[in-house]
């Protein structure tokens, strides 16, 4: 796919970085627009408005994921299309102080998901399940978000800041704790990039 728009994906620090991944709208190159010190993750689209297809949500983090494999990103929300280079670059130019503090915020990091759900049969308090999962994981990790419940058997939907260097440990305290908890299933997930723990919003015009 070509075309005259650019679509982002996150926000890395300078560097020239081009990725033999499938993009959003079948694009068949990824590659960076540098500006200030910062550099944007994008591909060449045709269209400023993609459509939300699971399709191109699962292409837009399949580049995230690419990208998170040995550099931290800060990632944008699906469908930020810009027309042209030099919009982007404003917009870097612009936020470049809110992009740099969420970078230094999340340097060496990656999202965890832990999700506990319970069992039909269960009889289980959320409260204390909730507890026993933050006793266990929070003190290895950098931050925590709790997300929606959005069913009665979820008892715990967190997402967690890791250090890369305590990714390993963060497994093992998973792992304890899916065998210390009876009547639920443990689900873990990851790595993300860091959508919980990045607040940006793109004031200028796309």
């Amino acid at each position: 796919m070509t075309g005259d728009h650019l679509y982002v994906y996150g926000i890395v620090e300078d560097e020239e970085l081009e990725l033999g991944v499938e993009g959003v709208g079948d694009a068949d190159s990824v590659y960076t627009v540098t500006t200030g010190g910062l550099s944007a993750v994008v591909s060449d689209i045709d269209t400023t408005d993609p459509e939300r297809t699971t399709e191109a949500m699962e292409a837009h983090d399949g580049v995230l994921k690419a990208v998170l494999e040995d550099r931290t990103v800060v990632p944008m929300s699906f469908g930020m299309a810009f027309k042209d280079e030099r919009t982007l670059r404003n917009v870097l130019g612009g936020g470049k102080r809110a992009f740099r503090k969420a970078l230094d915020e999340v340097e060496g990091t990656v999202e965890l998901g832990v999700k506990v759900v319970s069992e039909a049969d269960a009889d289980l308090q959320r409260d204390s399940v909730r507890a026993e999962t933050r006793d266990r994981l929070e003190p290895i990790a950098v931050d925590v978000v709790g997300n929606d419940l959005f069913s009665d058997r979820l008892l715990v939907n967190d997402a967690y800041l890791v250090e890369r260097d305590d990714r390993e440990a963060f497994d093992h305290a998973v792992g304890d704790l899916e065998q210390e908890l009876d009547g639920v299933v443990v689900q873990y997930t990851g790595p993300f990039a860091p959508y919980n723990f990045v607040d940006i919003h793109v004031g200028a015009e796309q």
